[in-house]
């Protein structure tokens, strides 16, 4: 037996990860940086509203900032537009005389507005830290290692790839060089229908759910249609016959919150609302989607909202913040949040007041910071896959 009272206490050091977990040091290789070259402002800072407006305004109009929907209500007061990531995108390269894009959102968003605008605009991300686990899904050498398992099997002539707005510029970039095209929520049909009119298969990456959803639901193939890649397991755990069967390579990924609704989810909130009408986002597990009355992007669930008449009630499947948000908008309409438990999108959240502050007083200083900018070769590839994208019908 171990005699507890001669042992030497145990020298642990934490890790490197778990010192990034904790934001005490960053990652040089890694997109998810937490450190600011600078103090933040304390977040109980009273005058973090004022000093945001002061910034933004000194600036004028050399900065647009961007707010995407899953962002807090605090950030989102100083956006000059909301919208989802591609809108944000576009409505950054409309307005080419601001030398400032601060993107309030995730990186693989600030990437995307960096490949749309000009090479004189500057994409400002405030938090290095706001990634996308769906994006962090699929890594490049991931999908090359998976163009490779699919060359083997013979089939690689055959497969256009098809890759959600969610994905990172390299991602893009090989969707474009492989001649495949990119796709939001909203145009995921139209982009799979261009796709089978060029190949007889599509790999859809980084999300699963979207990709199933939208070949089941709306073009009437069967889930036998649809395998999955898994990128963790040897030929991504599957046969060469089943990649040749396939008409739907998905690639295991997912949203984080959107992936935490269920079945029991839709079934409780019917039980506990009467009449209740369950709206979902494409980016649910496919039973969630099949059990809903409604299912669409975040601009479609802002619509339908809208439209709705008085009086009717609505459970949503989407992040919190803009749940609460449509909530508040509406308040002549029950809205509740389709899950019991309350889960907000931890890195669409990591871009807090103290961190848009310490962005535009940066800029108003002069000094630019947190820029993300996407090499030329990643960006030709990537804007050739968003153009294609762009052209479609």
């Amino acid at each position: 037996m171990r005699d507890v009272t001669t042992a030497q206490p145990l020298d642990v050091q934490p890790t490197p990860l778990a010192l990034l977990l904790l934001g005490r040091e960053a990652d040089p290789k890694s997109e998810r940086g937490v450190e600011c070259p600078g103090d933040l402002p304390s977040p109980s800072d009273p005058d973090l509203v004022e000093r945001a407006r002061a910034a933004k305004e000194k600036l004028g109009d050399k900065v647009f900032v961007l707010g995407h929907h899953y962002q807090r209500d605090e950030v989102i007061q100083f956006a000059d537009v909301t919208g989802d990531s591609f809108k944000l995108a576009r409505d950054a390269a409309a307005r080419p005389e601001a030398e400032y894009i601060v993107f309030c959102g995730v990186h693989f968003m600030a990437e995307s507005a960096d490949i749309l605008t000009t090479d004189d605009q500057k994409v400002v991300l405030p938090d290095l830290a706001a990634g996308c686990s769906m994006a962090d899904m699929a890594t490049a050498e991931q999908v090359a290692e998976c163009w490779d398992v699919l060359t083997e099997a013979g089939v690689a002539e055959q497969v256009v790839p098809v890759s959600y707005m969610n994905s990172s510029a390299d991602i893009k970039a090989f969707t474009g060089k492989h001649g495949g095209t990119i796709c939001t929520s909203s145009n995921a049909k139209r982009a799979l229908d261009w796709a089978f009119e060029q190949g007889e298969k599509v790999l859809f990456l980084p999300d699963q759910h979207l990709g199933r959803n939208t070949a089941v639901r709306e073009m009437g193939m069967s889930l036998d249609d649809c395998v999955l890649y898994n990128p963790h397991k040897p030929n991504g755990g599957l046969t060469v016959e089943e990649l040749r069967n396939a008409k739907m390579i998905l690639w295991r990924g997912h949203c984080s919150v959107h992936g935490r609704f269920s079945l029991d989810s839709v079934n409780d909130v019917r039980e506990r609302i009467p009449g209740v009408n369950v709206l979902v986002h494409p980016e649910c597990k496919h039973e969630v989607v099949a059990a809903a009355d409604y299912v669409g992007s975040t601009e479609y669930i802002i619509k339908t909202l809208e439209a709705a008449p008085a009086g009717s009630k609505w459970a949503i499947g989407t992040e919190l913040n803009l749940v609460r948000r449509v909530a508040v908008a509406h308040p002549d309409k029950e809205v509740v949040f389709l899950d019991k438990t309350v889960c907000f999108c931890s890195t669409m959240n990591r871009i807090d007041l103290p961190h848009l502050v310490w962005a535009l007083e940066s800029l108003a200083e002069g000094n630019l910071v947190n820029r993300i900018e996407v090499d030329k070769e990643t960006e030709s590839f990537a804007k050739l896959a968003l153009e294609r994208m762009l052209a479609l019908p």
